[in-house]
């Protein structure tokens, strides 16, 4: 049954409990652009450390399409879109997370915009990982496969009114305007954020959190 909460102790507990398919516990962290992946992600990281476990974050970023790629294929403007990632190349990382001591990941460069290879590093004490973006419940044929890795699935749920003002103001900390915001979040992260709904995959036992 899928439970929702707002509860993070009891998420810290529950994951706590949680057993592994593997050496490592890995814990899927979902939702929307915008939705609060990344704090969420990194909060219970650090509660979950307070609590003796040993855990570590691995956003899916890093496996972002080059630029070149994408502008060769003509969706430069979707970057953030399904297919502007290496859904394979996440499951191997994630295959390579449950089961061995050391690993290393790419990490994307929000800076620069782009990823760079090996720039995060696992370490072989690490207990649990929380791996956490837009696709990792998606119920497509590229991105369906990455559930095999879950030992527990938490999605984010997040009003499109917040995640419209939540968006436009991210674009306009970059340094647009307010008209190039909100051009920003309507062609892009919130068409994206529509295709995750649409396409949401919903496990048995996954946490919904309500982040509002």
């Amino acid at each position: 049954m899928t439970g929702v909460t707002t509860d993070l102790a009891g998420l810290v507990e529950t994951i706590l409990s949680t057993p592994r398919a593997g050496q490592r516990r890995l814990v899927a962290l979902a939702g929307a652009p915008a939705s609060g992946k990344s704090t969420l992600a990194e909060t219970l990281a650090s509660l979950l450390r307070q609590a003796g476990c040993d855990t570590q974050v691995v956003p899916m970023d890093g496996f972002h399409l080059d630029n070149r790629i994408l502008t060769a294929r003509g969706i430069l403007h979707r970057k953030g879109a399904p297919d502007s990632f290496d859904a394979a190349g996440l499951a191997h990382l994630c295959r390579r997370l449950a089961q061995e001591d050391e690993v290393f990941y790419p990490l994307f460069d929000r800076a620069r915009d782009i990823s760079i290879a090996g720039a995060g590093h696992v370490s072989a004490g690490c207990d649990t990982i929380i791996v956490e973006g837009n696709y990792l419940l998606f119920d497509t044929e590229a991105w369906r496969p990455l559930v095999q890795n879950w030992d527990l699935a938490i999605r984010l749920d997040v009003s499109n009114e917040v995640l419209r003002q939540r968006l436009v103001a991210r674009w306009q900390e970059h340094g647009h305007s307010h008209q190039e915001a909100v051009a920003r979040a309507e062609g892009n992260d919130l068409k994206n954020a529509a295709l995750i709904e649409r396409f949401r995959l919903d496990l048995p036992g996954q946490n919904v959190l309500q982040n509002s």
